[in-house]
């Protein structure tokens, strides 16, 4: 009964307070097990207030870390204290040859980086400087402010450069969409500016048919397991739906495929692709 009151707090915060504007959609699963992996998605329309969603439990009891999706935050955070200028700030290379999980060379990573390029190529090292620029007090400050990751115990903050990376700090996908909306309708505490480039640098896909903007994440539980994230929104014609996706699987998944893989099945089951 708890953990239905901690969802209901959600859906007022969205805009909405009926159990009746959740649909739990099972055949979602087979995107999941076509691709070896669990997890969950939630879709909400803003158009009438509806929330689709796969494995419910784990969409709003489960919090893991959050991993790259983290740079939605650490953006704001950066651009509202001054430490990131704007998208086209450049942070030089410190020369150190970096490697993804899976042992390939980071390419995108190793190089001379503006913030709009570090934030498309997900580029660790960029956004762990941004960290130690900004500083454990005013990061603790901040996301004790805007709530983040504080469904079930205060946000913590352990390293600076890799609290959200080494399961320090934890989210629930619930807690993913509600981020992504409250950027769209600028109802973050932060200045309209940081949320506009924020939101801007987001954007993967912009057509005369919609506007496709999210956030990747890839990081490792306690377990060795592999946690895939993707957290954003679509738009038709200026209506837009917010999603979340949680995916989690084997250590040596190809994790930057099969995220999109199950995304682009369930948008595409959706109607959106």
């Amino acid at each position: 009964m708890r953990n239905w009151f901690y969802f209901l707090v959600l859906l007022c915060a969205l805009g909405s307070c009926s159990q009746n504007n959740v649909t739990i959609d099972n055949s979602l699963k087979k995107h999941f097990d076509d691709n070896h992996v669990e997890g969950t998605f939630g879709i909400f329309n803003n158009a009438n207030g509806q929330f689709t969603i796969y494995n419910l439990s784990r969409f709003k009891d489960s919090a893991y870390l959050p991993a790259s999706t983290f740079k939605i935050v650490n953006s704001l955070i950066g651009l509202e204290t001054g430490k990131i200028r704007d998208e086209k700030m450049i942070i030089k290379w410190d020369g150190v040859i970096r490697k993804f999980p899976l042992g390939d060379t980071a390419v995108s990573w190793n190089k001379d980086l503006t913030m709009e390029e570090a934030f498309k190529a997900s580029a660790v090292p960029y956004y762990q400087e941004v960290a130690r620029r900004i500083g454990k007090q005013s990061m603790q400050f901040y996301l004790d402010t805007l709530g983040y990751a504080a469904r079930y115990e205060k946000p913590k903050i352990g390293t600076i450069d890799t609290f959200w990376l080494d399961n320090t700090l934890k989210v629930t996908t619930d807690e993913q969409l509600g981020l992504v909306k409250k950027l769209y309708f600028d109802q973050l505490p932060f200045q309209k500016r940081s949320m506009r480039i924020v939101k801007d640098v987001m954007v993967v896909e912009k057509n005369s048919n919609h506007t496709l903007a999210y956030k990747t994440g890839w990081g490792f539980r306690e377990n060795g397991n592999a946690i895939g994230w993707v957290v954003g929104w679509v738009e038709e014609n200026q209506h837009p739906q917010f999603f979340a996706l949680n995916i989690e699987g084997a250590h040596d998944i190809k994790m930057q495929e099969i995220r999109m893989n199950v995304l682009n099945g369930i948008l595409k089951q959706l109607g959106f692709i």
